[in-house]
């Protein structure tokens, strides 16, 4: 008993650290070995992109490039879409905006690594505030094959 007390603050640390950090490895362990379909489709949101320019007075041109991995050996195709998660009033949607042409299809092969590009001309001929350009990193996607889909 003497000795539990001795060691108790260092017994709830390590409490602390596995059950923050277990569940990210168990998810990542999961996707790497025994995941099927669009669930062994990982995506790197900090290596993503979309830049936007304006071309003339009613388009605007955006590229985003996105990033994937298939950790499973079958080929995996699934869609496209862009969606913002932290949305202000004043704040125009500028990567929502690339769902004009949505949804895009993406085939990645077995065990394969892609860099998608995604380009489309937008129509803001009728928007109230219209954007000159600009960039956007860590782009919110979601992704869909059949009934299924992840928010990434």
């Amino acid at each position: 008993m003497k000795s539990l007390k001795k060691y108790h603050v260092r017994l709830v640390i390590t409490a602390i650290m596995i059950a923050i950090f277990t569940p990210t490895f168990v998810a990542s362990s999961f996707q790497k070995t025994f995941a099927t379909g669009i669930y062994a489709i990982s995506y790197e949101l900090d290596d993503s992109k979309c830049s936007f320019d304006k071309t003339n007075e009613t388009t605007l041109h955006g590229v985003c490039e996105l990033p994937f991995k298939n950790y499973s050996k079958n080929d995996v195709q699934f869609t496209i879409e862009f969606y913002k998660r932290y949305s202000f009033e004043d704040e125009i949607p500028m990567v929502s905006l690339m769902n004009n042409t949505a949804p895009y299809r993406v085939k990645l092969r077995g065990n394969g690594t892609k860099r998608v590009i995604i380009e489309t001309n937008i129509d803001i001929s009728k928007m109230e505030n219209q954007i000159d350009g600009g960039e956007a990193t860590g782009v919110n996607i979601i992704i869909k094959s059949g009934r299924r889909s992840r928010k990434l």
